[in-house]
């Protein structure tokens, strides 16, 4: 079952604009691939030419070494989820996916396990009319699943789903990236990437900035911090800038402090009879690291609240 889609120099104008510049990297099996990027970034183009939508200028982005379009039964090599809400409001749940079976010469059967694996069973004779965003979702997975493919690309898949959805869509990527399955996932949901996916791919204007494991990309924004809890915040910034340390406000009783390690945080204030409640190493958001990888690449920025005042 193991593809991998890989994604070469892609490049493409649309008239002066450039929507991509260079375009390159590989999503591989077995892992859920994050594909994250401000708005204007190069998203949706690149997803639209692995899926033969739009043509690049230069480059190439093949699955399994083939372009899509010549892949026989596509749905047999790779499933995509862009857009829940392409759907004919009067035809059911299940007859949607019987009518996408029946174009692609797949067994009718597979329809009612992807509505079971979807958890869709009990709406699948409703009208997709009918349907909420998080239920169009689902139905997008299912469609996806169809032919039971070795790779994946969605786009948003968390948008629409209340908290228990949420959480079921994190271990259900997390399972079909264990069977092996190369998938690639687009959000803006950093926090629910930074809980699903392996392996992250950030761009920016077109073009990649970032293409690392998530784990280490957190680690890396991390650094030497210091993450200290006390309700005699301005005293433990005097003591700790005298040792030559860098601290910084988080909120009323945490600090963050870069330039001295735990233990000797946590001596340095013994030593001044400075309570704590808590010296910890901090461990960067995985949407503290993306803002820092992305800051030079954002199209439109809007001024800080207090700068709008």
């Amino acid at each position: 079952m193991e593809a991998t889609v890989e994604v070469t120099g892609l490049r493409k104008r649309y008239g002066p604009a450039v929507a991509l510049d260079g375009m390159t990297f590989t999503v591989a099996p077995g892992l859920v691939t994050a594909f994250v990027g401000p708005n204007g970034a190069g998203k949706s183009t690149t997803m639209r030419v692995i899926l033969g939508l739009d043509r690049a200028d230069e480059g190439s982005a093949l699955v399994g070494g083939r372009w899509y379009r010549d892949l026989r039964q596509p749905l047999r090599h790779l499933g995509a989820l862009l857009d829940p809400a392409a759907l004919h409001p009067a035809r059911r749940g299940r007859d949607h996916l019987l009518w996408l079976a029946r174009s692609q010469a797949l067994p009718t059967g597979r329809v009612d396990e992807v509505l079971r694996l979807t958890g869709l069973e009990s709406a699948a004779r409703r009208r997709t009319g009918g349907y909420s965003l998080g239920m169009r979702q689902r139905l997008g997975i299912a469609a996806a699943l169809l032919g039971d493919p070795p790779v994946l690309i969605l786009d948003e898949p968390f948008n629409g789903l209340d908290p228990e959805g949420i959480v079921w869509m994190r271990g259900f990527l997390r399972a079909l990236a264990a069977e092996g399955r190369a998938i690639l996932v687009s959000s803006h949901l950093m926090s629910e990437l930074q809980d699903t996916a392996g392996h992250l791919v950030v761009v920016g204007r077109g073009r990649v900035v970032a293409d690392t494991g998530v784990a280490e990309l957190i680690a890396a924004a991390s650094g030497d911090r210091v993450t200290l809890r006390t309700v005699e915040r301005t005293e433990a910034m005097t003591v700790l800038a005298g040792a030559g340390a860098t601290v910084t406000v988080t909120d009323r009783e945490t600090l963050t402090v870069s330039g001295l390690p735990a233990g000797r945080v946590v001596a340095l204030l013994n030593e001044a009879g400075l309570p704590f409640s808590e010296v910890s190493a901090h461990r960067a958001t995985l949407e503290e690291a993306y803002m820092e990888l992305t800051r030079d690449a954002v199209e439109f920025r809007a001024p800080r609240p207090e700068a709008a005042r």
